[in-house]
């Protein structure tokens, strides 16, 4: 029973179109389901991965509307990884932010690996870091502009910046199994602490950030709305359950998405943490060729289809 990394991050985003120009023209993912928000199906959920949509490589967006700004501050997800395998790979990306008008800053290390730090035109704050080896079967996303060597392969790691350190390392480590990698000092002279789960690797890791003054983030379009980490199957997704629960942790239960099953639950800070089977995945109901062209819903859903799609304006 253990931890095998990152399985998806969800974020906000106000309008989904823009969201598809962005992660999907400039960045490259690809976009390997377009559907609902299942505890609300009057909004998108539009999840972008790689080209055959591998468990550890989605990045999932929940559309509102007229959504405020985020406003910065601490008990948040405050930045998103994605991974890309070299350092070249790193100058690419540079060269194209600066053709594309995306904001970034230097070129930097994190956790002992290249790293460029960026922004979405809604202030979701991601970086790109190197990893050179990704799991079997991962297929870059198929771009024009983007050469496979350099594309972006999946998640990376994740930060938390938090009021009290100690109440979600102790989370990490004596629940879910996690364990401390390394502690070193950013560029703005925060000290981040590294863990990893599973076999280690950048798309296992949580980067800590200890914040005690200052307001609590104000959720908005461009935050993170939750983390999930990776369980093999449903039978040990139970056994988390489990130990969550015995833990003394409110949480969801095991909830079925049809994609995957999951289980919800708040670390003392009031981060969401999510854990989530790699099956059955999203080629369940598309093929690989198919996966993200239409409006994909749930069995549960399919009866509310013309219903659903009156509600939602189309993405191109």
């Amino acid at each position: 029973m253990k931890i095998n990394g990152i399985h998806h991050v969800s974020a906000l985003t106000a309008n989904a179109q823009k969201n598809v120009d962005f992660y999907r023209q400039i960045l490259g993912l690809k976009l390997v389901k377009k559907t609902v928000n299942q505890d609300d199906p009057s909004m998108y959920h539009l999840f972008y991965g790689d080209e055959v949509a591998s468990p550890g490589t989605e990045l999932t967006f929940f559309e509102i509307p007229m959504l405020a700004r985020r406003l910065d501050g601490t008990n948040a997800i405050s930045r998103t990884g994605l991974i890309v395998t070299s350092e070249e790979a790193i100058t690419f990306w540079e060269k194209r932010f600066e053709e594309k008008g995306v904001k970034k800053e230097t070129a930097s290390l994190r956790g002992g690996r290249p790293a460029l730090k960026f922004t979405d035109p809604e202030g979701q704050q991601l970086f790109l870091t190197v990893e050179p080896s990704v799991q079997d079967g991962a297929k870059p996303p198929v771009h024009d502009e983007i050469p496979a060597d350099f594309a972006i392969r999946g998640l990376g790691p994740v930060e938390l910046t938090v009021a009290e350190a100690d109440k979600t390392i102790s989370v990490l480590t004596s629940i879910l199994g996690f364990t401390e990698k390394a502690r070193e000092q950013s560029n703005d002279g925060e000290i981040v602490t590294i863990f990893e789960s599973g076999q280690g690797g950048a798309g296992t890791e949580i980067h800590v950030i200890e914040k005690a003054e200052g307001p609590a983030e104000r959720s908005g379009r461009g935050s993170v709305h939750h983390v999930a980490f990776r369980v093999a199957d449903a039978e040990e997704l139970e056994k988390w359950h489990d130990k969550i629960a015995k833990a003394g942790f409110t949480n969801s239960g095991v909830v079925e998405r049809f994609y995957f099953k999951a289980l919800y639950f708040r670390e003392p800070n009031g981060i969401l943490f999510e854990i989530s089977t790699d099956g059955p995945g999203f080629t369940v109901d598309e093929s690989v060729d198919e996966l993200g062209d239409q409006l994909a819903l749930p069995p549960f859903l399919e009866h509310k289809r013309a219903e659903i799609e009156q509600r939602l304006v189309p993405i191109k």
